[in-house]
């Protein structure tokens, strides 16, 4: 808390150096240097429940991905194509397919090369025109990205190694348990085969008893399976099918069910509710709600169908300030609200967080879990950047480690597990808390 008092005077006294008032990208490098954050990163901080699992792993990581041989690039006005194939893709292209490995052999300086190839896989960017811009052009460039990463891991073998190497990033940074959202992507070999959409929730499945086998303190992961909101409404019929399918043959691995994508251009819930209202008995929602900065529209109006639809949690709920009748209702029915604070700044629905709506629902008592959206995507630790900034750029200046273990257990409290694994990984948190707060008097004298 000194350390904290600290940081919030210097900035009270000197509100043009107020880092969390700037875009994150602006002060992305100067969290290390905070003693509060070195503590959070050492802190054991329960779970992450809104996880989009494509988006997980650092760009770095990526990176060193395409070094991957059969690996074939495209370069194109639309952004960068990716293809592993043992013969050049048949997949049409405005430019040559080439294999990536002799592009960058080619090169005159490789380190250059693979820092202009990493750009296509991060939003970060040091670049003042991209900081500044509305939310249709930075989700625009956010979905180039996504599409350029989707390239790289449907190949099946990469797939793997992208999962397996997420949960070492968040198993890093302290998460005991995560709860991923994906898509059913076909991911394919290398002879052409192509796999069908329960091959990858299998594959999630497999790794992650893999990762547990070699991490016994890692309590697991659980799947919410999704679909874009630009989808017709037999598209999510489809896929709602499939998920009724996950949840007979891995009932212990899936959790549910979202539709995800721009709110504020996508589909509404209302536009799929015969498909939503026939499937609410066999699938459990975790909706994305109200991701947006506009009030009476069908964007935050998606928060009343979400709940009239059962959701167990709202992914993001940023809105949800705006109706106090909806808030009394979520608080009555015990609904989290994940809140994704760096990825509100970055995807511009917000410049200073000390206006983001999680500063009222944490003094109102709403119940709240932090999570981190898609921390690769933005060059953020899986979790302990959204801890940091928001307890000490959101949260009181009184608010103190009550408020950090609150959250964490909230994290537990509102996860999918059943009543037996909560309290296990309770009880196993509990423990790794004291060791913490040890190491903290001992480190932090």
């Amino acid at each position: 808390m000194r350390y904290k008092r600290q940081e919030v005077d210097d900035s009270f006294q000197n509100p043009e150096y107020f880092n969390f008032s700037r875009h994150y990208f602006d002060y992305h490098d100067d969290i290390p240097r905070s003693k509060v954050y070195q503590i959070i990163r050492m802190m054991p901080k329960g779970a992450a429940l809104h996880v989009h699992s494509s988006l997980m792993l650092s760009a770095d990581r990526l990176l060193k991905l395409t070094y991957e041989e059969h690996l074939y690039a495209c370069f194109a006005s639309d952004g960068l194509k990716l293809r592993f194939s043992q013969a050049v893709p048949p997949r049409p292209c405005p430019s040559k397919w080439k294999l990536l490995s002799k592009l960058r052999n080619h090169t005159k300086n490789v380190d250059a090369f693979d820092e202009k190839l990493k750009r296509h896989f991060t939003l970060f960017s040091k670049n003042k025109k991209h900081l500044k811009k509305d939310i249709n052009h930075t989700w625009a460039r956010f979905n180039k990205i996504c599409r350029t990463i989707s390239d790289l891991i449907t190949y099946r073998p990469v797939r793997e190694k992208v999962f397996y190497e997420g949960l070492k990033e968040f198993y890093k940074d302290n998460i005991m348990y995560i709860e991923i959202r994906s898509g059913l992507p076909n991911l394919y070999e290398l002879n052409g085969t192509v796999h069908d959409l329960m091959f990858m929730p299998r594959l999630y499945d497999r790794v992650t008893k893999k990762f547990k086998q070699e991490h016994p303190d890692f309590v697991g992961v659980k799947l919410i399976v999704t679909k874009r909101r630009y989808n017709n409404i037999t598209d999510i019929q489809k896929v709602l099918e499939v998920a009724r399918g996950i949840k007979r043959e891995l009932p212990d691995f899936f959790a549910g069910f979202d539709l995800v994508g721009q709110e504020d251009l996508g589909k509404t819930l209302l536009d799929f509710l015969p498909v939503l209202k026939s499937a609410d008995g066999d699938l459990n929602y975790y909706f994305h709600g109200g991701e947006t900065n506009w009030f009476g529209t069908s964007t935050d109006e998606n928060l009343f169908d979400a709940i009239l639809l059962g959701t167990k949690r709202i992914g993001h709920g940023y809105a949800l300030l705006k109706h106090p009748k909806l808030m009394a209702v979520v608080r009555a029915k015990n609904i989290a609200i994940e809140v994704n604070v760096i990825s509100n700044n970055v995807l511009s629905l917000i410049t200073d967080v000390r206006n983001h709506p999680l500063a009222a629902y944490l003094a109102y008592g709403m119940p709240v879990v932090l999570s981190s959206d898609d921390p690769g995507a933005w060059g953020a630790d899986p979790l302990s950047h959204d801890f940091y900034i928001a307890f000490v750029g959101i949260a009181s200046k009184r608010a103190d480690l009550r408020l950090l273990k609150q959250l964490i257990i909230n994290s537990i409290n509102y996860s999918a597990l059943d009543y037996d694994s909560k309290t296990k990984m309770y009880s196993t948190w509990t423990e790794m808390w004291d060791i913490f707060i040890q190491k903290v008097i001992q480190d932090f004298r």
